[in-house]
């Protein structure tokens, strides 16, 4: 199964896909915004349309305690109405660290400021999308041999 990773930010949205198994996450572009949320929504619907992906998982912003801040609250306003545009399931997931994390990587591969400022929103979105995939995996029962 094709899935969407999206993480939203306030400026920018990292969007992420797997492969058609579900099983790897790659970065692939960010929807700046618009200031408009149903152009940026119609945008992510293009992309869940272009990678004919089937579900979409966002990338649920909540606080270390575990918590639903104001951030979280807002992600999943966005969510229902993610759900409304782009006409599939939209799944949520715990995405604490994700931006740290995409962060170090960009470190690790030596970009520049600017290729980093270009590439964290993605590059996060691919993380929190892979850790969801292999939750998934890891969750669903195996079939015995």
């Amino acid at each position: 199964m094709r899935c969407l990773g999206v993480d939203l930010g306030s400026k920018r949205i990292g969007i992420a896909v797997s492969d058609s198994n579900g099983t790897v996450a790659t970065p692939i572009d960010v929807v700046h915004r618009s200031g408009d949320r149903v152009r940026d929504h119609r945008a992510i619907a293009a992309l869940a349309e272009e990678w004919e992906v089937e579900l979409i998982v966002v990338g649920l912003p909540l606080q270390l305690s575990g918590e639903a801040g104001t951030a979280a609250r807002a992600a999943l306003a966005e969510v229902e109405e993610l759900r409304d545009v782009t006409g599939r399931p939209v799944e949520t997931y715990d995405e604490r660290l994700t931006t740290v994390t995409a962060q170090r990587s960009i470190i690790e591969m030596g970009l520049s400021a600017e290729a980093r400022k270009r590439s964290v929103d993605k590059i996060a979105a691919a993380v929190m999308l892979q850790a969801w995939l292999d939750h998934r995996r890891l969750s669903q029962p195996q079939d015995p041999e």
